[in-house]
């Protein structure tokens, strides 16, 4: 059951969820810019991710989630963001959002936010503290968990 709880799972549920909703009330009509912002976040959450990513592979450790670092990424995008795949997730969904013109994003951004604090990231930073403890201090005292 660990395999299902990943946080891109959770994003395409969220996501599902406003498609849902649209279907049933036609979504709200939106200027066409909108849709294009929205299509614009898709893009840079995309875009981040396989930034990060590779930034995983670079210093061989896993962006699984629940796994063991082997460690500590606080260079490139990790120097703005100790999260940038989650906060990637978030534009995604609020992009999402935007293009379908689902009103429940208004819900469903800040309950994603929660959720993947709650269940990815307090027990990725535990994991981190344990491990590099000096080290995940000083960085997590100079960049902020989302921005």
């Amino acid at each position: 059951m660990r395999m299902l709880d990943l946080p891109p799972l959770w994003l395409a549920l969220m996501i599902a969820l406003m498609w849902a909703e649209t279907r049933f009330s036609g979504g709200l009509p939106l200027p066409g810019w909108v849709g294009g912002l929205g299509w614009l976040l898709i893009a840079l959450g995309i875009a981040v991710t396989v930034l990060a990513l590779v930034a995983f592979l670079r210093a061989r450790t896993s962006p699984i989630p629940h796994t063991e670092p082997e460690a500590i990424l606080t260079t490139g995008l990790y120097a703005v963001s100790r999260n940038p795949i989650y906060l990637a997730d978030a534009a995604v969904l609020l992009g999402a959002g935007l293009v379908l013109g689902a009103v429940s994003v208004v819900l469903l951004l800040p309950g994603f936010v929660a959720l993947i604090t709650r269940r990815f990231i307090a027990g990725e930073e535990a994991r981190l503290a344990a491990r590099f403890a000096d080290d995940w201090t000083a960085y997590a005292g100079r960049v902020r968990r989302w921005l």
